[in-house]
């Protein structure tokens, strides 16, 4: 028989085999879309390079947490907010001074989400503005966590989170640094935050979506 005749060449070409979840629909989202027409990236409608450079991180926080960018009234309010939420809690300071310098970034984060889940826990209902409350309480303390624990593990220092910066970018360089940072600074990380705020359904959201769709908390999503 000749090779043209067998039967694997009359069955035609294999099949792909999937890989993962490649090609697989996890789902809708109205946060963001990536790749829709080339490199682009959307937040709730607004191409990212109409406001990654133009917003403060605080108007795209509230953007993709509460559903619209702010009015003037409505950013003065939200960042009064956020500044309120910078302290940690008595617990989580001892929690931090008890990881080693060599601990990674992304662990001591992580750390933190758990044991703010279990000093201000999530109301048992799951509703929707609790959990808007604590990625609000997340956003304004976790800088403020990765500075408690990298100054003291890597210098002993004990350091006093509260600052009188108006913006989480401004606050984390604050703290980072010791002193107030200029504009241009505080600019380059409200453009970079903007640029690393939501990026749809790669593995990271997908697995917090997955365990948020299971009933469990806010927190234990986040730290998943």
């Amino acid at each position: 028989m000749a090779i043209s005749d067998s039967k694997e060449t009359k069955a035609g070409p294999k099949p792909k085999k999937s890989v993962a979840l490649s090609g697989v629909v996890a789902g809708n989202t109205a946060l963001c879309t990536v790749g829709r027409s080339g490199n682009d990236l959307h937040y709730r409608g607004y191409d990212i390079l109409d406001i990654a450079e133009t917003c403060e991180f605080e108007e795209v926080a509230h953007l993709l947490v509460h559903g619209k960018l702010p009015t003037r009234a409505e950013l003065a309010a939200y960042k009064a907010k956020l500044r309120s939420l910078r302290g940690l809690p008595a617990a989580l300071q001892t929690a931090l001074e008890a990881l080693p310098a060599a601990s990674h970034p992304m662990d001591v984060m992580r750390t933190s989400v758990s044991v703010l889940g279990c000093m201000l826990p999530e109301k048992d209902d799951h509703n929707a503005p609790d959990a808007r409350d604590i990625a609000d309480r997340l956003m304004a303390s976790l800088g403020s966590a990765l500075l408690y624990w990298y100054h003291f593990s890597h210098n002993g220092r004990v350091i006093d989170v509260q600052t009188d910066d108006d913006s989480i970018g401004g606050h984390f360089l604050h703290l980072l640094h010791g002193a107030a940072p200029s504009e241009d600074w505080v600019r380059a990380m409200h453009t970079s935050l903007n640029l690393y705020a939501e990026h749809e359904f790669n593995a990271s959201t997908f697995t917090c979506r997955v365990i948020a769709g299971t009933g469990s908390d806010m927190y234990s999503a986040i730290a998943g």
